[in-house]
């Protein structure tokens, strides 16, 4: 399997602060990764590298096997980066249906195929996003980046403070796009027992650096560097 992302020795943060430290990981084309960790090891930051969006101190980033270390994130996203972040940042004051046309570059993830994928969202295609609840603002915030057909989706704890059964509407469409649609993906969860089934590999964080990769059907069938590094169970 190709490599669609590769990131080599990245030390990152903001201003001075040096958050993440000598970061390796390998994303093959197809493929989702979890990153898991407790609260402040660094896995937003390493999504927010990803995109762009921090300081680097060391290191290199290649997608596509092209190298994008030193590219602003406005050219990231147009190589096919598409970034879900935790405050999901839609257009409040557009409809549902305008903010996911405003962001569209042509592909097969279209409006329609969007609203296949989160019915929520077609019925309230006319509905502006303050509107929303806030699981279906998350979903106009997948959709969004959908729309721009990235080639790598991240996702930054997409799940949080949500209700049980919109979590489980958006654990389902994520399911799609990883196992059907074979889109590449990287979800930041603190949760391992609601991410792991629906990715292939995963690798926890502890202050700025991994400590953990595997399989992700290894740490759901041992826990023991769940219990370690997070002091939960994969159950």
């Amino acid at each position: 399997m190709a490599d669609l992302l590769t990131v080599d020795g990245l030390s990152a943060g903001y201003g001075r602060a040096v958050v993440l430290s000598d970061i390796a990981l390998r994303l093959g084309e197809g493929e989702a990764l979890a990153v898991l960790g407790r609260n402040g090891v660094g896995k937003t930051t390493l999504i927010d590298s990803i995109v762009g969006v921090t300081r680097r101190f060391a290191g290199s980033l290649t997608l596509g096997g092209r190298e994008i270390t030193t590219l602003a994130p406005e050219a990231r996203a147009m190589l096919g980066i598409g970034w879900v972040p935790q405050e999901r940042n839609i257009f409040r004051s557009l409809t549902v249906e305008e903010n996911i046309t405003a962001v569209a570059r042509p592909g097969p993830w279209t409006t329609d195929r969007v609203f296949a994928l989160f019915p929520r969202l077609k019925e309230r295609r006319r509905q502006a996003g303050s509107s929303l609840s806030g699981g279906e603002q998350q979903m106009l915030a997948i959709g969004r980046a959908l729309a721009t057909n990235p080639r790598l989706l991240l996702l930054d704890e997409p799940t949080e403070g949500l209700a049980p059964i919109i979590v489980e509407e958006l654990l389902a469409a994520l399911s799609k796009l990883f196992r059907s649609e074979g889109l590449s993906g990287i979800i930041v969860e603190q949760h391992a027992q609601k991410i792991l089934p629906i990715t292939d590999r995963a690798l926890i964080l502890e202050r700025g650096r991994v400590v953990h990769q595997s399989a992700s059907a290894e740490l759901l069938a041992d826990a023991t560097p769940l219990e370690r590094f997070l002091g939960v169970t994969g159950r």
